[in-house]
């Protein structure tokens, strides 16, 4: 079988493969109090060029999200997220579950649109009966969208200056940011995300490690007691190590980088292999994930030999399938998918 479900189905990077094994019986202190947590949290500051961020590492990505979303806000409040956003599907109500609700704007492409922020924050407030209601307190954006798609430098500065505006924090998700920072369409940068988000969290299960997330508050502004509420949620790991040691090594020497951009490299030679063979697109994304339209009678035929993503049904007879590379990903794998199609 051929995987391009998901760019989380290998384990790990060799080099932190190899990080770990080199440190596995070396004794330091937990919960992430040990020179390797240090190391990486003053290599990402110097990546993000903020000396002021205070950086937590956690487990994985619907950990990270409930978590900051249910610690920076208050009770009455509901973090605003685009209706495709991940919060939105396909976190089964883990923010719901904490007591705060998501409330969605339209999607253009994965994205939300600064105008219709606006025009919804303004509407709250604009309503005699807004204490009635739940409160915009926080606004969630994904980089790279769920469509693999990216918010350009003009449209993050817009929507940083409406949350600035209304005094509400921005918060992006990043999961699959290595692949979004190394896009070749691309104009926005890692210190530009962390100048104009309040928080943000760079990934690491699917760039590389084999698990992690690098959650970032880029001025001093974690709340209060996080570690004390990280542990209430579940998700202080005792051997905090791990997370540090895989985040170091993918911050030593640009791997991180390097091996998001073999991601693009190789979703581009995938592009490439679709356009030629005449397949249609959902959507035009410029990185990592790639979405094609397949009628249901060659989908069944292509399940046999390849794993790929449902993504949603546009007609009775089509579906949308998105396939994804990763740094893993070879060539070879494309040639061979490129066989069976």
């Amino acid at each position: 079988m051929l995987y391009f479900e998901s760019d989380y189905m290998e384990g790990a990077h060799e080099t932190v493969l190899q990080r770990l094994i080199e440190t596995n019986l070396e004794q330091v202190s937990g919960y992430g109090k040990d020179h390797y947590c240090d190391s990486a949290k003053e290599k990402i500051k110097a990546a993000c060029n903020c000396p002021d961020a205070d950086i937590y590492f956690l487990v994985g990505g619907t950990q990270t999200n409930q978590l900051i979303i249910d610690t920076m806000l208050t009770p009455y409040e509901g973090v605003i997220a685009a209706d495709t956003g991940h919060v939105s599907l396909h976190e089964a109500g883990a923010i719901e579950y904490t007591g705060h609700k998501v409330l969605t704007l339209p999607q253009h492409n994965g994205k939300i649109r600064a105008d219709e922020l606006d025009a919804f924050i303004r509407t709250f407030w604009q309503d005699d009966n807004h204490e009635h209601m739940t409160f915009p307190g926080m606004v969630y954006i994904s980089h790279p969208t769920e469509y693999g798609t990216l918010y350009t430098s003009a449209e993050l500065e817009h929507i940083s200056a409406i949350c600035r505006a209304y005094q509400i924090p921005l918060y992006l998700d990043g999961a699959r940011l290595g692949y979004g920072l190394m896009s070749y369409q691309t104009d926005v940068t890692l210190q530009q995300i962390a100048r104009c988000c309040d928080a943000f969290y760079i990934g690491g299960t699917k760039v590389g490690a084999l698990c992690g997330e690098a959650v970032v508050f880029t001025h001093h502004n974690a709340p209060k007691y996080f570690i004390t509420r990280m542990k209430q949620h579940g998700a202080l790991l005792a051997k905090g190590r791990l997370l540090g040691i895989q985040f170091d090594t993918l911050f030593t020497d640009d791997l991180y980088f390097k091996i998001s951009r073999h991601a693009i490299d190789m979703a581009e030679l995938l592009k490439k292999g679709f356009q030629e063979k005449g397949y249609e697109f959902y959507l035009d994304s410029p990185t990592n994930q790639q979405f094609i339209i397949l009628k249901d009678e060659d989908l069944i035929r292509l399940k046999k030999q390849v794993v790929c993503s449902f993504w949603e049904k546009p007609d009775e007879d089509h579906t949308v399938v998105r396939f994804a590379t990763s740094w893993a990903t070879q060539k070879e794998d494309i040639e061979k998918l490129m066989e069976v199609l």
